[in-house]
């Protein structure tokens, strides 16, 4: 997912992404755990873009901190 798409998105969007994304590398590693096959890239792009929703999200903390001062 582009970093420009989540940035469209509302707070609450976000956090409820980031709550499946997280769901989503729980059910890829109990696939693994049974020996299914698991794109191992997948972990890796979850993983990022749990990273990028992160990200805005500070970043939006941060700017509605700084117009607060």
């Amino acid at each position: 997912m582009k970093a420009s798409e989540l940035r469209d998105k509302s707070k609450e969007d976000l956090l409820q992404l980031e709550k499946d994304l997280r769901d989503q590398i729980v059910r890829m590693r109990v696939s693994q755990a049974t020996s299914r096959r698991v794109s191992t890239a997948m972990f890796s792009s979850v993983r990022r873009d749990i990273a990028r929703i992160k990200t805005i999200l500070t970043q939006r903390d941060s700017a509605t901190a700084g117009e607060a001062q």
